[in-house]
């Protein structure tokens, strides 16, 4: 006898023209449903929106807009900063980024040098788009360079060709230490390889707000694309940070990118909040937080190609809204849960046992896609298993099953939502991140969050300081005003070795 099933919200299938949302298994009936949507419009969500689009200053402790959605305007309608319009600007860094990948040629490695949000959104599309059938990709490797770990340069530099490579450093403020000290790494690499000054200025290119920083480190004015202090950098890969995406696919590849999270834009612009997909995913997670207290949610991609997505979503969410005050400094319920995921089926056979029978409810995003990825003969029946195994999940975490063996029960009422896409290619994938960015921003906007800035990430930096000092210097420390007592003893461990 199994437990009763898990109650299904009415009207569970919400759709953006071919992308699917179905919240069935989130077990919230209409009378929560009226509630949600009055709790997001007294939180002023569409006026929110409205003024996020408009380029107002929703970065409210920083006193500046937030207008990653201005990179993805393909149509130039004009965005207004200050009252100048971004978007001549924007265009040309598109018409700069086309003409790069009309005469880039002879290329055989690129590596891309950034951190964080540097890294994320292209490594993620890169990755995600190397599964789609037929792509047209011009064959570079990609390397990825964000840790400062050695371990890491050290793999690159081995498989990179240096009389053939080209470097790409991405960094907002061009002052991130694990960017600067690897890029500066990478040019002593091609000069040791034998490439001469000039040889080297023509292999380094700079992604950058801070363009004087570039040039002084030695890259060539026209080798540096700028973008803008209106785009957090976890939300910038629709900007020059892409420009691997268009140098490995090609420029078509990187507007269809760009078309795919316009329309989503567009959708969450114009869509009653009923029918709008990034608020009702904000809101079902709202409904869970209140409900269940959850503390987490896992992302499960049914897709190979989507693996990297749960690693970039993590970002995107808890550096955008893992606070613990409101935007006027009040302490706050609810914030952001810790994410986590990875993709199906290889998730059921890690932590899943732990979804289905753990203490904790934590809801799931079931992600799956309609076609096959790949044209092998036996596509279609592995396919059929890999979508069999996601609705089989999601049925089990919501209805669960009861035995005489309290070991082998399954409590159910497991909530989860399945986003479905018709297939994965560039507009998709633009359309997905674009939706979740969406619904990270009104998540924000309905727990008063700023969800544009990040000041928790800086006194590590700070601290950091002293710390390489003391290890640099080798010597026995004592606490003091930068370094407690235990951190103290920590470097002296470090120091005897």
């Amino acid at each position: 006898m199994s437990p009763k099933p898990a109650k299904e919200s009415l009207h569970s299938v919400f759709c953006a023209q071919d992308i699917a949302l179905d919240t069935a298994y989130q077990g919230i009936d209409s009378k929560s449903w009226k509630s949600l949507f009055r709790q997001a419009r007294e939180s002023h969500l569409e006026q929110f929106i409205e003024d996020l689009f408009a380029g107002k200053a929703v970065n409210t402790s920083e006193n500046r807009p937030a207008l990653h959605s201005a990179l993805r305007n393909l149509d130039k309608k004009p965005v207004f900063v200050n009252g100048q319009d971004v978007m001549p600007e924007v265009a040309d860094v598109w018409h700069r980024i086309e003409g790069l990948c009309n005469k880039w040629v002879g290329v055989t490695d690129v590596i891309h040098i950034g951190i964080g949000g540097s890294d994320f959104g292209p490594r993620l599309a890169i990755e995600a788009l190397a599964h789609v059938p037929d792509i047209d990709s011009r064959g570079m490797r990609m390397h990825f360079l964000a840790n400062i770990d050695t371990a890491e340069l050290n793999r690159i530099l081995h498989r990179a060709h240096p009389n053939s490579t080209r470097v790409i450093i991405v960094s907002k403020s061009f002052t991130t230490l694990e960017t600067t000290m690897n890029a500066k790494a990478v040019v002593k690499w091609l000069k040791d390889s034998g490439r001469n000054d000039v040889q080297i200025t023509q292999a380094l290119f700079a992604v950058t707000a801070n363009v004087a920083a570039a040039q002084e480190f030695g890259i060539a004015k026209d080798n540096i694309y700028p973008f803008w202090d209106w785009v957090g950098g976890r939300y910038s890969v629709w900007s020059a940070v892409g420009l691997p995406i268009a140098l490995q696919y090609g420029f078509d590849t990187f507007k269809e990118f760009l078309a795919g999270a316009q329309f989503m834009d567009q959708h969450f612009m114009s869509a009653p909040l009923e029918e709008n997909l990034p608020v009702i995913m904000a809101l079902a997670l709202i409904y869970q937080q209140k409900k269940h207290r959850i503390k987490s949610y896992a992302v499960i991609p049914y897709a190979d190609a989507l693996d990297w997505f749960p690693k970039w979503l993590q970002q995107l969410d808890m550096e955008s809204n893992g606070k613990s005050v409101d935007k006027d400094g009040m302490p706050i319920k609810y914030s952001c849960p810790v994410v986590f995921g990875s993709s199906g089926s290889n998730a059921q056979h890690s932590y899943f046992q732990l979804l289905h029978q753990g203490l904790d409810v934590i809801p799931i995003d079931f992600i799956a896609i309609r076609e096959p990825m790949s044209h092998l003969a036996e596509a279609k029946a592995h396919h059929r298993i890999l979508l069999s195994n996601c609705l089989a999940q999601a049925q089990a975490l919501a209805n669960g099953k009861k035995t005489d063996n309290p070991n082998n029960t399954y409590p159910g009422k497991r909530p989860s939502n399945l986003l479905i896409l018709p297939k994965l290619n560039a507009f998709y994938l633009g359309a997905l991140l674009a939706l979740y960015e969406n619904r990270t921003t009104a998540l924000g906007a309905i727990w008063n969050i700023n969800s544009f800035d990040q000041p928790g990430v800086e006194l590590g930096k700070v601290l950091a300081k002293p710390i390489e000092l003391a290890l640099k210097n080798g010597v026995t420390v004592q606490a003091d005003d930068s370094i407690d007592a235990t951190t103290a003893a920590r470097i002296n461990l470090f120091n005897q070795s």
